[in-house]
């Protein structure tokens, strides 16, 4: 009955806090390199600050919680390639006939090569909703910093979990 009951406080303490992250990050021991290649940004509207911002940011994060070193030869360990696809605004709620809500939508392919030259690819895509008061410049100031943690954030987790 004890048992039961912890289960349920996880189960209610999950539900009511939303989102949450394990960062159980798996890298072998033999894995001591990585790189990095610019990830361009190909969407059809460029948020000209995406991607060098997301590009430092990621290797900032893999130099500060892992123990990789970022290099720049083709010999890495770890090589890891992409584009950004998507960045794109649709309206995500109405209320009285207009747009309340709208929801900016990035998304990136990656592309890994590991020690072993397999190749794993990924979709990273977010969602951002800001009010429909806004014109996509003033919610860009507003999201970008969440913009990018997220898309660093996720992306990191594809790729060490």
């Amino acid at each position: 009955m004890h048992t039961f009951k912890n289960a349920l406080l996880l189960l209610s303490i999950l539900f009511f806090t939303g989102c949450y992250s394990f960062n159980d990050i798996s890298i072998p021991p033999t894995v001591k390199t990585i790189r990095i290649q610019y990830i361009e940004n190909r969407a059809p509207y460029i948020n000209p600050q995406l991607a060098p911002l997301y590009n430092d940011r990621l290797k900032l994060k893999i130099t500060n919680q892992t123990k990789l070193t970022v290099v720049q030869t083709e010999d890495a360990h770890y090589d890891v390639s992409g584009t950004i696809t998507n960045y794109s605004v649709t309206t995500a709620g109405i209320s009285g006939q207009q747009a309340a809500t709208n929801r900016l939508t990035v998304s990136i392919k990656l592309t890994v090569r590991d020690e072993q030259n397999k190749l794993k690819n990924y979709d990273v895509s977010r969602n951002f909703d800001f009010s429909a008061n806004l014109t996509l410049q003033q919610a860009e100031a507003q999201l970008n910093e969440t913009i990018i943690r997220s898309m660093v954030d996720e992306t990191f987790n594809r790729i060490f979990s």
